[in-house]
């Protein structure tokens, strides 16, 4: 296993390093399988291998690629008490802490001069807010995970763009080329927007790391959603983003509520503002928030999920309201959950032409090793920011 910068890789080198759509994605279900005593070691170790055999350690990658995405798989090795492939995680380690560094440069200079952010700065897939989730979970104590917090403090904080207030995570590009954002737009979601930002910072004061002005932004972007939160009969809502001239007039442009998932829609924010009223103790707040996922478990919210996986269906509302059920006293998301996973039962053997874990049957057998299990043993769904 290496790990260096820079380095040339194969076309399946690279792929296989992907947690979003290669192997690295496979190794970490057969590691949760291994933990939780439904499999043996072998296939965990001989997909870790694939995964692992040559590591890209350059400026490009997170999360989800690379050798943060590598180190994310062997940290969750560790599940079980045992210290496995501590060499190699050693390694790993001091590349994520380097890449944060250097990516954290970069996003201050970039804030010093006035422009504005992009996904790939700040978002959880390939951004500072996916270091951080990383070390938040191997090296919470660590200088680097505090000085992501700080930068993500900054990042929340409104700033003036071509004449208009916006929130700092403004970005000038569209969401997705499919959608385009005439002057741009702020994105509320859990995977590239404020709610990804929230559950991160409400996450790292549940556990007792705080950095100055933490506080305060976590209220701040409550209030942020409480500004865009839309009421139906069906639920509360809140838009995927906002844009230039929805932000300029205080109101939508549209009026219906999108897909119920864990990235973009409602279930996603649900769980960062129930994290962050239990960091700052708003018992008024979390039961909104529970109530609004709750809402997203039946019809006609349920049928707007199209698809089993865990980025926009079926899947990732599941581990999303598992995790929010294991937090409240509230039945009021538990009594739902049966239902659900008999729903995601029904897809586990379709056929499909995705086999990754954030898209595809590789996340679909993971959410169904926590309903098997009753938990989730390996923490595999911190990368999520749910957990």
């Amino acid at each position: 296993m290496t790990a260096a910068t820079p380095i040339t890789l194969t076309e399946t080198e690279s792929g296989a390093q992907s947690l979003a759509s290669g192997t690295a994605g496979h190794a970490l279900l057969a590691v949760e399988r291994a933990i939780n005593g439904g499999a043996n070691w072998t296939m965990a170790q001989h997909l870790i291998k694939q995964a692992a055999a040559r590591v890209d350690a350059a400026l490009h990658t997170g999360l989800y690629y690379g050798a943060p995405a590598i180190a994310f798989l062997l940290h969750s090795t560790m599940a079980d008490g045992r210290d496995r492939y501590h060499a190699a995680r050693q390694a790993l380690d001091r590349h994520v802490r380097r890449l944060t560094r250097t990516r954290l440069a970069h996003a201050t200079q970039r804030l010093h001069d006035g422009r504005p952010a992009t996904f790939g700065e700040y978002d959880l897939f390939t951004g500072l807010i996916g270091f951080g989730a990383l070390l938040q979970q191997f090296a919470p104590d660590s200088q680097e995970y505090g000085l992501v917090l700080c930068y993500l403090v900054e990042l929340a904080h409104p700033r003036y763009h071509d004449g208009l207030h916006v929130p700092g995570w403004w970005v000038d590009h569209d969401p997705d080329p499919l959608y385009p954002t005439a002057g741009g737009h702020a994105n509320l979601g859990m995977a590239h927007g404020a709610a990804g930002l929230l559950a991160l910072l409400s996450n790292a004061a549940r556990l007792g790391h705080q950095v100055p002005g933490q506080s305060e932004v976590i209220v701040w972007l409550c209030g942020w959603f409480d500004q865009w939160r839309q009421e139906s009969r069906h639920g509360p809502w809140w838009p995927q983003w906002i844009t230039r001239d929805e932000l300029r007039t205080g109101h939508l442009t549209h009026g219906c509520p999108g897909r119920p998932s864990w990235c973009y829609g409602t279930p996603g924010i649900a769980r960062a503002l129930q994290l962050a009223a239990i960091a700052t103790g708003d018992r008024a707040r979390k039961t909104v928030a529970e109530h609004a996922l709750a809402a997203c478990l039946t019809s006609p919210q349920l049928d707007r999920l199209t698809d089993p996986g865990i980025c926009h269906g079926l899947a990732g509302l599941y581990q999303t309201a598992h995790r929010a059920a294991a937090d409240t006293a509230s039945p009021v998301i538990a009594q739902q959950l049966p239902a659900l996973a008999d729903r995601l039962t029904a897809t586990e053997d379709g056929d499909g032409d995705d086999s990754g874990f954030l898209t595809g049957t590789i996340g679909v057998r993971l959410v169904m090793e926590t309903i098997r299990a009753g938990q989730t043993y390996t923490r595999w769904d911190a990368c999520l920011l749910i957990a």
